[in-house]
């Protein structure tokens, strides 16, 4: 199997000087291509029984209903030539309504929810498609740099259905004013590609008057690639 090149621009800088934690993590040297075409075209199978009952309503997780604005998040997970990505496991993780992460190493000053811990699972389905229920995150600072606030956003990470479709990213939302002030954001050099970063408000989703809903799709690869999210 022969894997299209994702074009330059589209995934991100490893070391990108506005994001300053870059300058010491990214990679000083060259990468090195490996062939390896086993392990990128031999196909990952997860069970469904990695599942539980709750873990794609994140709002049903605590003893209560969490703080803030529900929201449902769907879309489909595609490979580089627009076939569905079928049975796949997708991970999501955010902070709460406040902007805090339920993480010890979140310390700033915005409250924990004691009923939203901010992690999920689900899978694909025959048709790549995919469903979750959450709260919408809020933004939060980050000590990048003085007034250094990140966009909402969730995280998501994507294992495909063979190791070279494994993708890390971040979904973020319409129309946010910190995305020309956020360095992780803007390291992604190409501005389409960008824009496949951002989900789009679908009245379509929304649930009656429970909760508004947001389309994701995801395309894994290709000159289409939805980019990494450092």
């Amino acid at each position: 199997m022969q894997f299209k090149p994702v074009p330059a621009g589209v995934y991100p800088a490893l070391i990108y000087p506005p994001y300053k934690s870059t300058r010491s993590r990214g990679p000083a040297q060259p990468p090195l291509r490996i062939d390896a075409p086993v392990v990128t075209t031999q196909g990952l199978t997860l069970a469904r029984a990695l599942l539980g009952p709750l873990d794609a309503d994140l709002t049903r997780q605590g003893a209560a209903a969490p703080l803030g604005e529900k929201i449902v998040v769907s879309g489909r997970v595609l490979d580089e030539d627009g076939r569905p990505v079928r049975d796949s496991l997708i991970e999501v993780w955010q902070c709460n309504s406040a902007g805090r992460y339920w993480h010890k190493k979140d310390q700033h000053a915005a409250p924990l929810d004691p009923n939203f811990f901010g992690l999920g699972k689900l899978m694909t389905d025959g048709e790549g498609r995919y469903r979750f229920i959450t709260i919408k995150p809020g933004p939060y600072p980050w000590g990048n740099h003085d007034k250094a606030w990140r966009p909402a956003h969730i995280h998501f990470s994507l294992f495909g259905n063979v190791m070279a479709q494994r993708l890390v990213t971040q979904m973020y939302f319409p129309a946010d004013p910190l995305f020309d002030h956020d360095p992780i954001f803007q390291s992604i050099a190409d501005a389409e590609a960008r824009e496949r970063l951002i989900a789009r408000f679908s009245m379509e989703d929304t649930v009656g008057a429970e909760m508004l809903g947001y389309r994701f799709d995801i395309v894994l690869r290709g000159s289409a690639a939805t980019p990494f999210g450092l």
